[in-house]
């Protein structure tokens, strides 16, 4: 099916759904919204064709096999990764990427891991086997703008394996963090990995132009279908100093394993992390995703979210202190990412309130600290002191918003993507409005528990 010229009319043919059940899709960051020509050609590839698992040497398996190593092909092509440089090890998600590497990265006493405070927690989990293992952890504090402040006096010498690891996009507020780091770590004697998660669905990335040593990026995240299916995309010479005594293997990452002489080979690069059997059923989709996205064009696609972005730090510029905007007020270094509460008579709405009015009128957004918690302290202002004593005890979010004295626990996340337009902007305003006025809406905060 040709693509349309535009993306209005790109909307109606992939996405016509959304007018047809009254939908307004605003959680891009969390999930891409799958075009239907992707789930209708998967429907039918895997009616009238015949795959196995690709262990096997049968030509239904040789097909799986042959449709991995097209996806591997593809992926490296869309982000401009040479062959002969980089690698793909497919994993379930994002966090399974960076799970390898809490698992395989050789921490040691004198090794270092450099976070910026604004990471998703599937990096802020490598610092449990950095710990572990004895190697120092710093975070990178964040400024005003919930931008990460320039991390290079804290990328010290170090006298082990060291990581440096930040988000190309943030989920929480949308800065876009300079991917000039990268080199500027590498010189320093880190090795690199970059949470793109949040980045590729609206923006291309070049490991020709910027040469970073690990990242982790999830499919559905890109192109909505299918799910369970993500990658580590790592330098061929960064995977061969992962280490290869790891806690676990699975039958996929093996070459050979002899139960009575109690010895394990795994197969060379980056297979060797592949745990089981690979996705092979989705492997196909994989490639028409990255390639329906390709024909779309990111650069195309990110002066769409480019504009949207724009229509709605306007829209919330103009309601003034009825709404607190975490992160820039501009266009200048961010995504398609808007987090931010609301304020009526003087007081701060709690953020389940919004979800459940957007959830009765169609509205799919997000709301509370979307697995980023050193983005939502730094925007929030909560003392590191009060949360400490806070969190102690039994959790709720009700309770801990008490014991900060109704200080914001959370936010709301509105994200734009390829199949949103001006008019869902608009419903996301007529929403705000009418919460932030009182148009028919009752204000009941939360009881502590």
């Amino acid at each position: 099916m040709a693509h349309p010229t535009n993306i209005a009319a790109l909307r109606n043919q992939e996405f016509g759904r959304l007018a047809a059940t009254g939908s307004v899709y605003l959680d891009y960051t969390g999930a891409a919204l799958y075009p239907a020509s992707l789930v209708s050609n998967d429907a039918c590839r895997l009616t009238r064709q015949v795959l196995g698992n690709p262990h096997s040497e049968s030509g239904p398996s040789l097909a799986s096999t042959e449709a991995i190593a097209r996806a591997r092909q593809l992926t490296l092509g869309f982000l401009d990764a040479d062959p002969a440089e980089y690698e793909v090890v497919f994993t379930a998600n994002a966090s399974s990427a960076m799970r390898i590497l809490a698992e395989a990265f050789p921490f040691r006493r004198g090794s270092r891991l450099v976070l910026t405070a604004d990471n998703h927690n599937s990096v802020n989990g490598l610092r449990v086997s950095a710990l572990k293992r004895r190697a120092a952890v710093e975070y990178v504090p964040l400024d005003a703008e919930l931008r990460a402040r320039n991390p290079l006096e804290m990328l010290t010498a170090a006298a082990g394996p060291s990581l440096f690891a930040f988000p190309a996009q943030s989920n929480f507020s949308g800065v876009q963090h300079p991917l000039s780091w990268v080199f500027e770590a590498q010189e320093r004697g880190y090795h690199v990995l970059v949470d793109a998660a949040a980045y590729v669905p609206s923006n291309p990335l070049s490991l020709a132009k910027t040469s970073a040593d690990f990242v982790a990026l999830s499919f559905y995240k890109l192109f909505g279908y299918p799910t369970g299916v993500g990658a580590l995309v790592a330098r061929r010479e960064a995977v061969a100093m992962l280490k290869r005594r790891r806690s676990y293997f699975g039958g996929g990452a093996v070459e050979f394993v002899s139960v009575q002489n109690n010895l394990v080979r795994l197969k060379a690069g980056g297979e060797g992390f592949e745990d089981g059997t690979p996705n092979f059923l989705s492997m196909p989709a994989v490639c028409d995703g990255l390639e329906w996205i390709t024909r779309v064009g990111v650069a195309r696609i990110r002066e769409h979210v480019c504009g949207l972005t724009r229509g709605m730090l306007e829209r919330f510029a103009a309601l003034k202190d009825r709404a607190i905007v975490y992160g820039p007020r501009d266009t200048l270094a961010r995504g398609g990412v808007l987090t931010f509460n609301l304020v009526r008579d003087g007081r701060l709405l709690p953020f389940e309130l919004f979800e459940a009015a957007a959830r009765e009128r169609g509205v799919a957004i997000r709301g509370g600290c979307f697995c980023n918690p050193g983005a939502a302290e730094q925007a929030f202002g909560v003392s590191a002191r009060k949360a400490r004593a806070c969190l102690r005890g039994p959790f709720t979010i009700s309770r801990f918003r008490s014991c900060l004295g109704d200080n914001a626990v959370g936010a709301v996340r509105a994200s734009v993507g390829l199949a949103n337009s001006t008019g869902d902007l608009d419903a996301l305003l007529d929403l705000v409005t009418d919460l932030t006025q009182r148009k028919g809406v009752t204000f009941t905060p939360p009881l502590a528990s």
